[in-house]
């Protein structure tokens, strides 16, 4: 067997010393593993210990100390024989039963559905690496063994495990920073799910292979004339992109591979961030570098602790190739990741030896022991562990990756943009909730769909995170209704002319139309109202683009023509006084809401007048200084303003009822409501009513906060 035969060749080359009590202790693993599972074979026929083997060798070339090795022997132990953990931790200690618990299945426990077996192993695989990230590291190494002989299996079953390891263990092994042990699980996957695409570019690759050899020769000979005339020590190397990098480039790109130029990688190995920082300076005068295509991962690492300096480059042969400077030290965790930071000595045991910047994965622990049931565990469980993407899955068990504060309606419109259009409503572990509310990793989704349903909503447009869903949103207003559009962009852009005072007729003159529509690459003015009807533009920006143009042409002519055709003054009915008068336009801001009583500033806003905030209002901060101008309450209090209070308390019968009786006691119309239950069973209203100053604003806060089981009532600033 030359897995059996690997193995020890590797663990008599790093313990020379056969009397070394580690050498001992995983030689003693090997046996009792070939004893228990003795007679059992794979699917190919062969012997099962060589699996196990297999494991333990990748392991090896990871550099895992001998406690991960002999977890890896007996990994399958406890899940396929007889043989139970107190044995194991008798024989090699509670630190490796622990491990190999880690990395067993949940088979032999009875589940109501797959959703649930998923969920369920979901949740053990991520607390046993919190406990001890090695369990990780053994389970991927298993995932790889499984997809070299994966062969053997029914294409169903390969199908299943290949989509499994390219959605979750290829990208656990890129937050990890394990590079060698992802690409091949992406490679291999590939092959699997995508097999004519893949023979496609191995084929294409194998015909040039000569033709890049030739060329990698030709740039290693320049790089090593530049590492002699800087004096520098260093290693080259060149090597091909690997095929699934290659593939996603293709599809992202839209292009065939003979359109992908920048196929080739060369890495410079060497001592110091001085050196690698010298070397670029190098490479950049000998040959032009691409635009955009330079990244200092040395400065700015990525999660996962990578650390080196990209950079494309065209060669006198105009070829784009990318070349890569990073130390020894950096490249060590580029192709092994957290192993290469091990923490763990031979002789020493315990966890708390890992390093620092791993301690995020073991924070999720303290959770662990409030929740008893998985699905209620996994509710609550916040896990960022991609980085910036989500991994939820459909009812059937499929996983589907996103970005990371993606909701419902990016789930929806990923599955298909009819799914999409016609949803009403999501469900999140078998729990209807609102269609914006953010997926997290571990989430089952179900969108809930009817024929009924015309379309998405406009309001849609504001709270999809994906380009994918934001696109097919425009995409279903702009072909389904464009009628409908045109003249919902026509109002809206009349009803702006009107807000702002201005003359529309005045404004809307063909050359400067046509400098709009060139720009937004239109082709009539039907398509502009069109864009503003279904929200791809802004009424207020194209109005303000066209008074700009008008106040350029007529403000050195005649100002009094720009102040009559522009902005006409007025007494204010807000009853603010700006520098002690009130004959500007003024008008009150919607971000703050403010009210009489507050303390206020004003704002010059070009072509709107003045605008009205609150002092302590954020947005002020943002202002130009030179804009802001003194502003006061006068003493005559005129009409009504809209304030948000946003309350809090327990979901309980009747609260917003209560809450709606508060507010006709007092007097005040309401404008909006909106409640939306948050977790743990409590509530949050937001109710906007009218007011006429801060004394009845502090009565009505004092009122609402006496109600029965609220616990907070804030003023918002919208």
């Amino acid at each position: 067997m030359k897995e059996l035969e690997e193995l020890l060749e590797k663990v008599d080359k790093k313990y020379q010393d056969k009397s070394n009590k580690h050498y001992i202790k995983i030689c003693a693993a090997l046996d009792f593993a070939k004893k228990a599972h003795e007679g059992q074979k794979r699917q190919s026929g062969e012997d099962y210990i060589i699996h196990p083997c297999a494991v333990a060798s990748i392991l090896m070339d990871l550099g895992m100390d001998y406690k991960t090795i002999i977890a890896a022997l007996l990994h399958d132990v406890l899940e396929d024989t007889p043989h139970t953990a107190q044995e194991i931790e008798t024989l090699f200690g509670s630190e490796v039963v622990a491990l190999v618990n880690g990395v067993t299945k949940l088979n032999k426990l009875s589940f109501k559905s797959k959703e649930e077996e998923q969920a369920e192993n979901f949740k053990k695989l991520f607390f046993a690496m919190a406990n001890d990230i090695r369990v990780i590291i053994i389970k991927l190494s298993d995932r790889v063994h499984n997809l070299r002989t994966i062969a053997y299996l029914s294409e169903n079953r390969r199908l299943a495990i290949a989509q499994e390891s390219l959605d979750i263990y290829a990208p656990i092994a890129g937050r990890l920073g394990i590079s060698n042990i992802k690409c091949e699980i992406e490679d291999r996957s590939m092959a699997i799910l995508y097999p004519q695409e893949y023979k496609e570019i191995t084929s294409a690759l194998a015909l040039k292979s000569k033709e890049r050899e030739n060329f990698i020769k030709k740039v290693t000979a320049e790089i090593s004339l530049i590492l002699k005339e800087l004096n520098i020590e260093g290693e080259i190397s060149g090597r091909p992109k690997h095929i699934y990098s290659i593939f996603k480039k293709m599809k992202r790109q839209n292009k065939t591979l003979d359109q992908i130029y920048d196929l080739i990688a060369v890495r410079i190995i060497t001592d110091t961030i001085k050196d690698c920082y010298a070397l670029l300076g190098a490479v950049h005068s000998k040959w032009k570098p691409l635009p955009g295509r330079f990244k200092d991962y040395i400065a700015m690492p990525k999660p996962n602790l990578y650390q080196s300096l990209h950079t494309t480059v065209i060669s006198e042969f105009s070829a784009p190739f990318e070349i890569q400077i990073r130390t020894y030290e950096m490249h060590k965790v580029a192709e092994y990741g957290i192993a290469a930071h091990w923490k763990y000595k031979e002789g020493k045991t315990s966890v708390d030896n890992l390093d620092n910047k791993f301690n995020w994965i073991r924070e999720v622990m303290s959770i662990e022991q409030e929740y008893e049931d998985s699905e209620e565990f996994l509710n609550l469980l916040k896990i960022d562990f991609f980085n910036d993407e989500v991994f939820v899955f459909t009812p059937k068990g499929d996983v589907v990756n996103l970005p990371i504060g993606s909701n419902g309606i990016d789930f929806a419109y990923s599955v298909h943009s009819e799914v999409g259009n016609k949803c009403v409503g999501i469900k999140i572990n078998s729990k209807i909730v609102p269609i914006t509310t953010k997926l997290n990793t571990g989430d089952i989704v179900e969108v809930i769909t009817s024929n009924a349903q015309k379309g998405p909503s406009r309001d849609w447009l504001k709270y999809a995170v994906t380009s994918n869903a934001k696109s097919k949103i425009k995409q279903f207003f702009k072909k389904v209704m464009k009628e409908e559009n045109i003249k919902r962009g026509m109002e809206s852009l009349e009803r702006e002319f009107k807000h702002r005072s201005l003359k529309q007729n005045d404004l809307m003159r063909e050359n400067w139309l046509d400098y709009i529509l060139k720009r937004y690459s239109m082709t009539n003015l039907d398509d502009l109202y069109a864009a503003i009807g279904y929200g791809e533009l802004n009424a207020s920006t194209i109005v303000s683009k066209l008074y700009e143009f008008y106040r350029k042409e007529n403000e050195s002519k005649n100002p009094k023509k720009v102040e009559q055709s522009g902005i006409k003054a007025r007494r204010s009915s807000s009853g603010v006084l700006v520098k002690g008068y009130d004959d500007f336009l003024i008008r009150l801001s919607r971000c703050c809401n403010p009210v009489p009583g507050d303390n206020i500033i004003g704002y010059i806003s070009r072509g709107r007048g003045v605008t009205i905030h609150r002092r302590d209002c954020v947005n002020v901060k943002a202002f130009e200084p030179e804009r802001l101008i003194e502003a006061e309450w006068s003493n005559r209090e005129e009409g009504c303003f809209v304030v948000s209070l946003q309350l809090f308390g327990e979901n309980r019968s009747g609260i917003l009822a209560d809450v709606a009786a508060v507010i006709n006691s007092l007097k005040h119309p309401i404008t909006n409501v909106n409640a939306r239950i948050e977790k743990e069973n409590k509530v949050n209203i937001v109710v906007s009513v009218e007011i006429k100053n801060t004394d009845e604003l502090d009565e009505l806060l004092k009122k609402m906060s006496g109600i029965k089981g609220v616990f907070e009532v804030v003023r918002t600033n919208n």
